[in-house]
């Protein structure tokens, strides 16, 4: 069975990290990009990051760039999402996906593609 697996979300103080990982079962995910998506209570799903297989190229919203990092540990078929220097803005639900292609492309940040169940994220205070 297919599936992509998010954890790691939790309470959060601002200012505090997190990471975040997307587990594959059901197919090797190394041969596809993966990406990062975050939906806040009455906003629309937004791109995070993204990150390519072929060349490991990885791409990030202006709002978390210098903040987040992406990997992927093939081995583990795990991609992962550092998350430093949070901000309450960064509460949301955190979801990761993949359209089956293996790079994420000019619309990475368009929400697409197969996804995780979601893990939640609440940075307060």
């Amino acid at each position: 069975q297919v599936q992509l697996v998010e954890s790691g979300g939790g309470l959060v103080q601002p200012g505090g990290s997190l990471r975040l990982s997307c587990a594959a079962s059901g197919f090797t995910l190394d041969y596809y990009a993966i990406g990062w998506f975050r939906q806040a209570p009455g906003k629309e799903r937004e791109g995070v990051s993204c990150i390519s297989s072929k060349d490991g190229s990885t791409y990030y919203a202006d709002s978390v760039k210098g903040r987040f990092t992406i990997s992927r540990d093939n081995a583990k078929n795990t991609v992962y999402l550092q998350m430093n220097s949070l901000k309450p803005a960064d509460t949301a639900v955190y979801y990761c996906a993949t359209d089956w292609g293996p790079q994420c492309g000019s619309s990475w940040y368009i929400p697409k593609g197969y996804w995780g169940q979601g893990t939640q994220v609440t940075v307060s205070s």
